[in-house]
């Protein structure tokens, strides 16, 4: 198996000096961080991205590549359907084939208890104007003939999208360069700069960038750079592991999960194969500072997550990782410039022999690749987008809990939003993060 292609290795096509001061300067070059810079740029601001590796390097290069209404949050999902809209719109804007396809997205139910759980995420769909509909046993068997198990049911949108993620984020910088936005790779944020309690830049590798607003969407980093500055965030990252199949005969032109196994077509004719509600936690200190958040998640799920002892060196939670550093000095963030977990080989191949045995009419193939990524995740599975009131002119959009690759653009122009003074236009009180220390109880989001 040939490894995931984004790597230290990775050229890199933004390697320019940074400027001495901007309007906002982001932190993370995922999906949030280049929406964001984006929608800044778009809307007259001089924004500045830094990553210290390369654009799209780590999870939103290495996710499903759903772009889904179904099955979210009741809060996020109008979120979601602007996000939709955008990725249609941005896709058109760029020049590159981004794989963006309507072709749906599909739960299949082994359980009438699925159905009802199926059944009422329905409603939320309906005041948002979705297309959710429910399929029968036999439905379900007409949309996916020559499946070796029979299903009483599924939840199907077909507004729903693919894409391919390790074109489309890329994509999105293009568009946010050509906008005005300055992006700088291989520049790692050490931290911020803060003056009488308030942000007034970042400190980066090569130097200081003067900025009265910051947004830090660091992913799987962002819990590590916010306890250098004394706050704690109870996020987590986990490993999941996926794999991608040579060419198929296609099954299904979009996404399809039950809950052991997810797949959906891929623009090289191949499938994207994952493991539904599965994924490894490697444990240090952060993961058991947050353990209490996290035992309402855990008591729901209790068999989706696998401990692992202790994560590789250098990770956001490794047991020698530091917490804290000097603005002068290497901060962790230049000890690994894209973090790139191995895959579990032994999950990724039980992922090709499940979906051999779902269809077992398909020619015999092998697979292509596999890789992992780090999903930063929350305790109740919805992200923190908000302002950082301990540190005046910080935001924070981070914790996307899997869910970010198809959101990013909307969660982008709303952090640009709440950086620059605009209100909000959709409800962020679920996305709060005082929710975490004002005593708030952990909803759970829908698990859908």
């Amino acid at each position: 198996m040939t490894p995931f292609p984004f790597s230290d290795a990775t050229p890199l096509r933004y390697m320019r000096a940074a400027p001495e001061k901007a309007d906002v300067v982001v932190i993370g070059g995922g999906v949030i961080g280049v929406s964001t810079a984006l929608f800044l740029a778009r809307a007259g601001h001089k924004a500045v991205l830094l990553e210290k590796g390369c654009i799209a390097g780590e999870q939103s290069s290495r996710n499903w590549g759903w772009i889904r209404q179904q099955g979210r949050d009741p809060d996020e999902l109008p979120i979601m359907v602007e996000a939709n809209r955008l990725w249609r719109e941005l896709a058109a804007q760029t020049n590159e084939d981004i794989g963006l396809t309507m072709a749906g997205v599909t739960y299949l139910a082994r359980t009438k208890e699925q159905m009802a759980r199926y059944e009422d995420w329905v409603s939320h769909a309906r005041e948002q104007g979705v297309d959710t509909r429910l399929l029968t046993s036999s439905q379900v068997i007409e949309k996916l003939p020559g499946m070796s198990k029979k299903y009483v049911g599924a939840l199907h949108t077909a507004s729903d999208m693919r894409a391919e993620p390790w074109r489309a984020v890329p994509a999105l910088a293009g568009i946010a360069v050509r906008e005005g936005a300055v992006i700088v790779e291989n520049c790692a944020v050490r931290c911020l700069d803060v003056s009488n309690g308030r942000v007034t830049g970042v400190v980066t590798e090569a130097g200081q960038i003067a900025a009265p607003e910051v947004v830090l969407a660091g992913g799987a980093w962002s819990s590590l750079f916010l306890r250098n500055h004394g706050i704690a965030l109870p996020q987590l990252s986990v490993r999941a592991t996926v794999a991608a199949t040579t060419a198929l005969p296609a099954v299904d032109p979009g996404g399809v999960a039950d809950d052991t196994l997810a797949f959906r077509h891929r623009a090289d004719g191949g499938y994207t194969l994952a493991p539904g509600g599965f994924h490894e936690l490697f444990l240090g200190w952060d993961a058991l500072r947050a353990l209490p958040k996290f035992l309402t998640q855990l008591r729901s799920d209790p068999f989706g997550t696998k401990f692992l002892p202790a994560a590789p060196k250098g990770y956001p939670d490794g047991w020698r990782t530091p917490r804290r550093w000097s603005a002068d000095g290497p901060s962790p963030f230049e000890t690994i410039r894209v973090l790139s977990p191995e895959p579990n080989l032994g999950r990724a191949n039980n992922l090709k022999t499940q979906f051999a045995s779902l269809f077992p009419d398909l020619p015999d193939f092998r697979l292509s690749c596999a890789w992992a990524g780090m999903i930063d995740t929350m305790p109740d599975v919805v992200p923190v987008v908000d302002r950082v009131t301990a540190l005046p002119g910080l935001t924070l959009g981070t914790g996307m809990s899997g869910h970010g690759f198809g959101i990013g653009p909307a969660m982008g122009r709303i952090l640009a939003d709440l950086a620059t003074g605009k209100a909000p236009d959709h409800d962020l009180t679920r996305f709060r993060m005082s929710r975490f220390s004002d005593g708030s109880k952990v909803e759970l989001g829908p698990g859908l």
